[in-house]
């Protein structure tokens, strides 16, 4: 798991750094490395967060 990672809990807001096109995504569950986010633009998605490093992100802001 990407040290950053190990700081998201579910419901925190992120986004995918080599995905932008997926949008604002909201963490639904963490289980070992396997981190299961609901993206906006594309439902929920498995994401390895041994090989991703999820960006956290302030909802309220627009960029």
């Amino acid at each position: 798991m990407h040290p950053a990672n190990i700081l998201l809990e579910p419901g925190h807001f992120v986004r995918h750094p080599k995905a932008p096109e997926l949008g604002l995504g909201r963490v639904q569950t963490i289980v070992g490395d396997k981190i299961t986010v609901n993206f906006e633009n594309a439902g929920k998605l498995i994401v390895d967060g041994a090989v991703i490093e999820l960006l956290a992100t302030d909802p309220n802001k627009t960029s």
